[in-house]
């Protein structure tokens, strides 16, 4: 297709990161992902992207580490080319009451899920800036805006990605690069099937849809934002979160 582009999904290996690597497959782009530790569900991703049409890269990567984020990109570059849709994904919790919670567990949630996407963005946006062209999506939470008992360090990450997204979308909309910020609400992934049942039912009740979303929910969306047709759609902050933030 005429705007297929090569794509770069961060922690790709499973969940909401496999399901932007697959709306983005059946896009027509090229799709490359980084997953830190979970080959086989690499492998599931990479048969995934395959089976909708789209040549696939899988990349092991750290993206809390400058040089690996660059050598990710750079094995990018050799085999596809420069990357012209980036999509953050990549995250991590480490819960805790904030009176117990432990510089290591406030800096490897903050490292992973904020400061990796600022270094994927910084390596990418270059390229982009000389060809003129770019879209960039964060994907925060819905717990970004309206905190969470004992997601102090969580909570601080994600909402941190919208003051990222909408200074770089404020720099980069003169060269025509797009960055925007979804904000997912429950989703149903293999962290909350883990969780009690208690939790889950308390959850579903709080969402105004009365369900947990799905991961293509959001893969559609991404899907959209990285789009041609997104092209007047910057600095936006998308939730998909069943009504569960509306009014934030």
């Amino acid at each position: 297709m005429t705007d297929a582009r090569v794509a770069f999904v961060t922690g790709g290996s499973r969940g909401i990161g496999r399901a932007c690597a697959v709306a983005l497959a059946e896009a027509g782009h090229r799709v490359a992902f980084c997953y830190s530790s979970d080959e086989d569900g690499a492998k599931h991703t990479r048969a995934a992207v395959e089976e909708a049409g789209a040549d696939a890269l899988a990349v092991r990567a750290d993206i809390r580490d400058p040089a690996a984020v660059d050598a990710a990109f750079r094995e990018i570059e050799e085999a596809f080319g420069p990357v012209e849709v980036l999509v953050n994904n990549a995250g991590t919790n480490e819960d805790g009451l904030i009176a117990r919670m432990s510089d290591d567990q406030w800096r490897r949630v903050i490292d992973t899920n904020l400061t990796g996407a600022f270094q994927t963005i910084r390596r990418a946006t270059p390229k982009m800036m000389r060809a003129r062209w770019g879209r960039i999506v964060n994907i925060s939470s819905v717990v970004g805006y309206r905190g969470g008992p004992g997601q102090a360090n969580y909570a601080a990450a994600k909402a941190g990605l919208l003051g990222l997204t909408r200074s770089v979308a404020h720099e980069l909309a003169p060269r025509n690069v797009t960055c925007n910020v979804v904000a997912p609400g429950p989703i149903v992934t293999s962290m909350t099937e883990g969780l009690s049942d208690e939790w889950q039912v308390k959850a579903e009740e709080a969402v105004p849809l009365g369900r947990f979303g799905r991961a293509d929910e959001v893969g559609a969306v991404v899907a959209f934002l990285c789009s041609e047709a997104a092209g007047y759609v910057t600095g936006a902050l998308v939730p998909v979160d069943g009504g569960l933030g509306m009014g934030h």
